[in-house]
């Protein structure tokens, strides 16, 4: 936690702040450890965590390099922190919300200095100890899709896929998941968010299952798209294309290259195939404590990956009410490759 804490306090001067207030929860978890209610004041010397008394007693009883401010009113009391510590130019994440920055302005004629994602591009780089949970959790996200595939099958809804799904990662150790699971068979395997419903699993169908989970705080992302029966000549052909364009990419993963030049190899070979106006989405995106995280992969993507950073590969292809295929890998960023955290064949399941 102190390492986090000098690089973040190493950026106010290129910033022009004197401290910056932290309220999003996963940054204040990522400097803190701290998993609550709350704010966090950053000074140049100086890190102090403004809670309540319900979490009081568990901070009390463990060793941390920050102080602690126990109240009620967290703006306030942050404020005349920032004061005593003589901060001039505060500042902010800029996705605070309007209610609490005008409530800022209200208690202090301190300079309000909004800050761009300082945190997150700090979060971007993995150390070795977050290297190794993605690591398990990847591997867990891997595990949970083999013990799911006996469950899928004509006459399920993609709901009750879902929920067993959920049911396995939880009983292998997952905390939860970090966004709505999506499994999506037939016509609906080419909605590329189509979060599970009630529509019953049909026999010839492609089924896409879209999931993520927590394993101490950090998240895996993988998706995997199967057939229940035949699922005939074209989506056969489109299940090749997507898979030949993962590959692609993942290969050129390493660090230096650009997130658009990534996206740049998958989607060509996808528009080789004819398919190109059927891949409507960004290739691969950071994932970390968040499940969306930099760095990016797609068209705009400017900025090179560097070493352990973990991105996810996803090309897809979705031709509407026909179906879908998405393919989706977590890779670590290493000098000179990317290393598949999710490792597992990747070929057509036909169950």
């Amino acid at each position: 936690m102190e390492t986090r804490l000098q690089q973040l306090q190493l950026t106010f001067k290129q910033l022009g702040i004197d401290a910056l207030l932290v309220t999003d929860p996963v940054n204040m978890g990522y400097l803190t450890g701290f998993d609550g209610d709350g704010l966090v004041l950053v000074t140049a010397k100086t890190t102090i965590l403004v809670t309540d008394d319900r979490y009081a007693t568990a901070l009390a009883a463990t060793p941390h390099p920050f102080e602690v401010a126990i109240t009620r009113s967290y703006l306030e009391v942050a404020i005349r922190l920032a004061h005593e510590h003589q901060v001039t130019t505060l500042g902010f994440e800029d996705q605070l919300a309007y209610r609490t920055f005008a409530r800022l302005k209200q208690l202090t004629s301190m300079v309000l200095v909004p800050v761009d994602a300082v945190i997150e591009r700090l979060r971007t780089i993995k150390s070795v100890e977050e290297v190794e949970i993605l690591t398990r959790s990847a591997k867990l996200a891997v595990q949970g899709f083999e013990k799911l595939l006996p469950v899928i099958k004509p006459g399920v809804s993609e709901r009750w896929v879902a929920n067993q799904l959920d049911c396995i990662m939880k009983t292998l150790g997952a905390s939860g998941p970090s966004f709505e699971t999506i499994v999506a068979s037939g016509y609906r395997s080419a909605l590329p968010h189509g979060a599970a419903s009630d529509k019953l699993i049909q026999a010839g169908e492609l089924v896409t299952i879209d999931f993520g989970y927590f394993v101490d705080g950090y998240t895996s992302d993988l998706t995997r798209t199967v057939a229940v029966g035949n699922p005939g000549t074209q989506l056969k052909e489109v299940y090749q294309v997507v898979q030949d364009a993962q590959r692609a990419i993942i290969e050129a993963v390493q660090a230096g290259v650009i997130g658009q030049r990534l996206d740049q190899i998958g989607r060509q070979i996808i528009s080789e195939a004819g398919y190109g106006s059927y891949f409507n989405h960004g290739t691969g995106h950071g994932i970390g404590l968040a499940i969306h995280e930099g760095p990016d992969i797609n068209t705009r993507a400017q900025t090179p990956l560097q070493v352990n950073q973990v991105v996810t590969v996803e090309p897809g292809i979705y031709l509407p009410n026909v179906g879908g295929v998405r393919i989706e890998d977590d890779v670590l960023v290493q000098a000179t490759h990317g290393e598949v955290l999710t490792a597992s064949d990747t070929g057509l399941i036909i169950l």
